[in-house]
């Protein structure tokens, strides 16, 4: 997982509550457990007017006019403005692979499914819970003719309008510094690998039958 880094992106604003995980990457594409190629079928029900089935070729599928992603003023946009209870319904990890897969990189939301949640610090995305009257003060501004771009300042916990205006945010420390360092869980548990390879080492003078062939 790489490292979170700051950054100045574009807005695009879902204005969707309770968007589910089935919505954000449907049920026919979790038959891989890899985390990339997801990017092209993300919203798949929502961004195109046919069925979408895994191995499609989506360039050539065509696309929902009315979809917030297919509007070009949001074109390669990395942070994804969305209502309440984003990422709710099954636990799929995949949903986060989808949207990071995407490009996105952060997620504003006035609240998250708490597993949703607790997957996108695995997988490098940044989901950021903001006041509800804060989240419907920025879909106003990410409907003009210009879209809302924001400065992402992960380190200072402040998210900064292309106007200047200033919104700090919370975050717990772990999942900082999870983001920050690009740990997932298993570079987390690498951390403890000299601990791990000693207690290994202990546990055979220990316990030798346990080591046996």
């Amino acid at each position: 997982m790489e490292p979170f880094e700051n950054f100045t992106g574009v807005v695009a604003p879902l204005d969707r509550a309770n968007v589910d995980t089935d919505a954000i990457i449907p049920k026919q594409f979790l038959k891989s457990i890899k985390r990339t190629g997801f990017g092209p079928y993300l919203f798949d029900e929502l961004r195109y007017l046919d069925p979408g089935e895994p191995g499609m070729d989506c360039r050539s599928r065509p696309l929902n006019p009315d979809f917030v992603l297919n509007d070009p003023r949001y074109q390669g946009a990395q942070i994804l403005l969305a209502r309440e209870n984003f990422g709710c319904g099954s636990s799929r990890e995949h949903a986060p692979w989808a949207l990071a897969d995407f490009g996105f990189r952060v997620i504003l939301a006035p609240s998250f499914a708490d597993i949703f949640h607790n997957n996108c610090f695995k997988n490098g995305l940044l989901p950021i819970v903001l006041a509800p009257e804060t989240v419907e003060g920025l879909f106003a501004r990410s409907r003009g003719p210009q879209a809302l771009r924001i400065d992402v300042d992960l380190p200072g916990q402040l998210l900064t309008l292309d106007d200047g205006t200033r919104i700090p945010f919370e975050i717990d420390a772990g999942n900082k510094a999870r983001l920050l360092e690009g740990l997932d869980d298993i570079g987390l548990t690498l951390q403890h690998a000299d601990a791990i390879r000693a207690y290994e080492a202990r546990r055979q003078i220990e316990a030798p039958w346990l080591f046996a062939v």
